[in-house]
């Protein structure tokens, strides 16, 4: 008797579930329509990828020189 039970609770819910389902595809979306999945596929492998330029020691060394000076001429100017 308890296995029969257990088998209608079970049935009940998938009942549940398949008009849940049928809900769900029945319905309609609003907005944008999503992008199909060929087309992410095709535009993944036809983009290739940048790469980007490092900049070498020198140049980060340079730079940091050039804000050193820029902030020191900031600050002078402040203290005025």
């Amino acid at each position: 008797m308890l296995t029969e039970q257990i088998l209608a609770l079970l049935m009940q819910e998938r009942e549940k579930l398949n008009r849940a389902i049928e809900a769900l595809q029945g319905a309609k979306r609003r907005g944008r329509p999503p992008k199909s999945p060929l087309a992410l596929v095709e535009t993944a492998a036809a983009a290739p990828e940048k790469k980007r330029r490092g900049r070498t020691a020198a140049q980060r060394k340079a730079q940091a020189q050039k804000m050193k000076e820029y902030w020191a001429k900031r600050k002078k100017e402040a203290a005025k």
